[in-house]
């Protein structure tokens, strides 16, 4: 209910016009976001706020709303495009059909390393990337490396070899990425990342796949036996801005904002990494049974699970499909 009043409030701002909101002399960035605040993205993007704040010297404003709080993830794009309110994050494989390019990072076992997701920031596949964001009327403003490692989780049996996948329902990501799950015979249920954990206590899934430190931050340990976890795809996330807003913000506050965004994009790599290695360690402190994917079934995994979701991809995206798989290959 506040989610909508707040909303509700959004919509009716000044940002209908490309004056910049602002509050005591401030201009005001409202930031929309699905991670809970003890969700590493989350206080990345709290120290952000602060951060430009001290940048700036108060003149620009930075309000985080985490968890769903201003609206939902599948509200975001269209209320910064339109101007409801002024930024948002959004997990990359989010934009599904509305941009299928932005799916190639979490195409399973294709962007694991970790050397080559430093360098992806201000290379040519982000700003590739970016082109393509900002033919939706959006701008991005800086890349949150989310992941490297999912966890998949069960309760009734650990999932291992791809056999264990036969007749499950599993939480998909996007009609995309989901051929993998298909290929080793499991049913994917796709859905965003806060309705998880109601649908495994609920039994709408039988398994769920996510982030390591997602599965902390959201209690799997609670309602989840079992863990695997592999290096089946990368996360990146991205904060993007109302492009109106941005033009209307003085030379020196999109400076603020740009240095504070780079700052991040550079503590995340840390942050995302540290973050994994305890939330491994707090999983299986809790009581989670975890197994850590070998070579050998990696590879046989991603021998049955990469080649559909490829295919699918260069079909949906037969423009810049191979484009973005041959600029991240590069890196």
């Amino acid at each position: 209910m506040r989610r909508r009043a707040l909303l509700v409030l959004a919509s009716c701002s000044p940002l209908a016009a490309p004056a910049v909101l602002r509050a005591q002399g401030a201009a005001v960035m409202r930031l929309s976001h699905q991670f809970p605040p003890a969700h590493h993205n989350a206080r990345v993007l709290q120290a952000f706020a602060e951060d430009v704040k001290a940048r700036s010297g108060g003149s620009v404003e930075v309000q985080v709303f985490p968890a769903e709080q201003l609206a939902r993830a599948a509200e975001n794009f269209p209320g910064v495009a339109r101007g409801a309110f002024e930024a948002a994050a959004a997990v990359n494989f989010q934009w599904g059909n509305t941009l299928p390019e932005m799916s190639a990072m979490t195409i399973p076992y294709g962007f694991a390393e970790l050397e080559r997701i430093r360098k992806f920031p201000g290379s040519d596949a982000a700003k590739f990337l970016e082109g393509l964001l900002e033919r939706r009327a959006v701008r991005n403003l800086m890349w949150v490396y989310t992941s490297r490692q999912a966890i998949f989780t069960s309760n009734r049996k650990p999932i291992v070899a791809l056999e264990d996948f036969r007749g499950l329902k599993v939480r998909g990501l996007n009609p995309l990425t989901d051929h993998a799950l298909t290929a080793a015979g499991a049913a994917a249920v796709a859905m965003p990342g806060p309705e998880v954990p109601q649908a495994l206590q609920s039994g709408v899934l039988d398994a769920g796949l996510t982030d390591l430190s997602a599965a902390v931050s959201r209690r799997f340990y609670e309602f989840q036996r079992f863990g695997t976890v592999a290096p089946y795809f990368a996360v990146v996330s991205h904060v993007y801005v109302n492009p109106r807003w941005w033009n209307g913000l003085r030379a020196e506050a999109r400076a603020a904002v740009e240095g504070a965004a780079r700052k991040a994009e550079t503590d995340q790599i840390g942050v995302t990494e540290q973050t994994a290695a305890e939330a491994l360690a707090e999983l299986r402190g809790r009581g989670m049974t975890v197994h850590e994917q070998t070579a050998a079934e990696a590879e046989t995994w991603r021998g049955t699970m990469r080649p559909p979701v490829v295919e699918a991809f260069t079909r949906q995206a037969p423009e810049g499909g191979k484009r973005i798989l041959d600029l991240l290959q590069a890196l």
